[in-house]
């Protein structure tokens, strides 16, 4: 489990085409705390690290999880945002988060607005119940307050903060980028779907 504040940045230094998938290499500044079988998220995609040396992780991609993500479209070069899973006796920030993507969606706007940024992006119509004003949303991993909610299109503020330390900073209108909602949501969403009429 995740909270979806970014714990650091890294760049993509390889990604790999295999039989059942790819290689996805990363740097990362903690690696050399990382071990065989550790859970990373990239960009909000809860990946298994298999390989490490003295500067970055390597972990294996499915043909699933490039269909349903950002990561097929990754480039050598990018910049990913990275969280390791938070501990049982650390304090929760954020929101809960899976690194399980919900659907991928495209920025729509990316502009300043005063100190920080304005980002909107459209929700799929899948995803349209588990949305609400003030509500949490994981946007590429990042723990997000919903500010808007417009025909399908959340609005969020990005703080300077979120803006210097994540893979924003290099973020344009028309990026690709992973949905999470929140999962507790879900839950409530599920059992009223249950419940006799």
């Amino acid at each position: 489990m995740f909270t979806g504040l970014v714990e650091a940045t890294g760049r993509v230094e390889r990604f790999e085409g295999r039989d059942h998938g790819h290689r996805l290499q990363v740097s990362a500044p903690f690696v050399a705390e990382l071990r065989h079988g550790d859970s990373v998220a990239v960009n909000g995609v809860c990946l298994t690290v298999v390989e490490t040396d003295g500067t970055s992780f390597s972990s294996d991609v499915s043909r699933t999880t490039l269909e349903a993500t950002s990561l097929g479209t990754v480039r050598v070069g990018r910049l990913v945002n990275l969280e390791r899973p938070v501990r049982a006796d650390a304090r929760m920030g954020g929101h809960f988060v899976l690194g399980h993507v919900d659907q991928t969606s495209t920025i729509g706007r990316f502009d300043p607005d005063g100190d920080g940024y304005w980002l909107e992006v459209d929700v799929p119509d899948a995803l349209d119940a588990y949305v609400i004003p003030k509500g949490s949303i994981a946007i590429d991993g990042i723990s997000l307050t919903i500010a808007s909610l417009k025909n399908r299109t959340v609005g969020v503020q990005i703080v300077p903060f979120t803006f210097a330390h994540t893979s924003l900073r290099e973020a344009r209108a028309g990026d690709a980028v992973n949905l999470e909602t929140d999962v507790l949501g879900k839950y409530v969403a599920r059992l009223l779907e249950r419940q006799p009429s």
